[in-house]
C-alpha cells in the first residue's frame, strides 16, 4: 500500500506546527475529506514506538486501516499527530487522563488541531473544503465531541464560517458532555461505544445520545455488546474476539453510509 503523504500545518492555537499524514484517493478532482484524530496512545504502533520511529510508515494498524478505507472511498483523509510535535510521541498509558499535560487536552487544545487541519485542507486543490468530516477514536473521539460542540475552541480560525459537516466518534469518554445539559452539536454525529469498555463508560455516552435524540439532534448511536475498547484495531488478537470483529464490520458499514450521506450528497 502507498505510504501516506507527510505534511505540516499550523494548529489553530497559532503556535504549534503539526504533522499530518494524508491518504489520497485515486484520480483527479476536488474530493470530500476526513480529519482523523488519534487516541491517547498517539498515532503510531507500539513496535514503531519501541524502535523510535515516528513517521508515516509507523502509523498504527488501526490508523492505516481507516486512512486507506476513506481514501478508497473517495475521500482525502488526513491523520493529525497532536502528540509528537509537543514532545509526547509515545502517547500516554491507560488511566492517565487526569495527569496529562494541558497542551494535549482533548477538550481545549486538540480541537484547535482539528480546526487547523480543516483550515489546511481548504488550501488544497484536491479538497472541497466545504465537505469535510471529522473522525476520532477514544481521546480523539472526545475531541470530536468538543469540535462539534458549542463554542468549539479553534473554530474561529476557519474563514467563511466553514464548519465540519459530519462527525464520527468511536468509544469516547462522554463525561463532560453528559454533565452539561446545554451541550448541543453543530453537525450530524455517529457515536459508537463498546459494551465491555474498560477505559470509559459506554453508559454515559448512551445517556448523552438519548438526551440529544430526545431533542431531535441528528445522532446515530451504536452499542456493541461484548466488544472492548479499541475493538476496531485489525490486529489478530483483537479480531479473534467475535464481538470485536462484528463491531468493526458494522462500524465500517455504518461509517461509509454516514459520511456518504453527509459529505457526498
Amino acid at each position: 500500500a502507498q505510504t501516506p503523504e507527510t505534511v505540516s500545518f499550523l494548529s489553530a492555537d497559532g503556535t504549534t506546527l503539526l504533522t499530518g499524514f494524508v491518504f489520497s484517493p485515486k484520480g483527479l478532482g476536488r474530493f470530500p475529506a476526513v480529519v482523523m484524530l488519534h487516541g491517547r496512545s498517539g498515532p503510531f504502533g507500539s513496535a514503531a514506538i519501541r524502535a523510535g520511529r515516528f513517521d508515516a510508515d509507523a502509523l498504527s494498524m488501526r490508523h492505516q486501516l481507516w486512512g486507506r478505507f476513506w481514501a478508497e472511498r473517495g475521500y482525502v483523509a488526513i491523520h493529525v499527530d497532536s502528540f509528537t510535535p509537543r514532545g509526547y510521541g509515545v502517547g500516554f498509558p491507560k488511566g492517565s487522563i487526569n495527569s496529562r499535560p494541558p497542551e494535549v487536552s482533548a477538550n481545549l487544545a486538540r480541537p484547535k488541531d482539528a480546526y487547523g487541519a480543516l483550515r489546511y485542507l481548504m488550501t488544497r486543490a484536491d479538497v472541497d473544503g466545504r465537505r469535510v468530516g471529522v473522525h476520532g477514536w477514544s481521546n480523539g473521539a472526545m475531541t470530536v465531541l468538543s469540535v462539534i460542540g458549542p463554542e468549539a475552541p479553534g473554530a474561529d480560525v476557519v474563514s467563511g464560517g466553514v464548519m465540519f459537516r459530519a462527525a464520527i466518534a468511536q468509544y469516547p469518554g462522554c463525561g463532560i458532555e453528559s454533565n452539561n445539559p446545554a451541550y448541543k452539536i453543530s453537525a450530524p454525529l455517529l457515536l459508537t461505544v463498546a459494551g465491555n469498555d474498560d477505559e470509559v463508560s459506554p453508559s454515559r455516552c448512551q445517556q448523552l445520545a438519548a438526551r440529544m435524540m430526545n431533542q431531535a439532534a441528528p445522532v446515530r448511536f451504536l452499542w456493541f455488546e461484548g466488544a472492548g475498547h479499541g475493538y476496531d484495531s485489525p490486529d489478530s488478537r483483537t479480531q479473534s474476539v467475535d464481538a470485536n470483529r462484528q463491531a468493526l464490520e458494522r462500524t465500517m458499514a455504518e461509517a461509509e453510509v454516514f459520511f456518504s450521506l453527509h459529505l457526498k450528497e
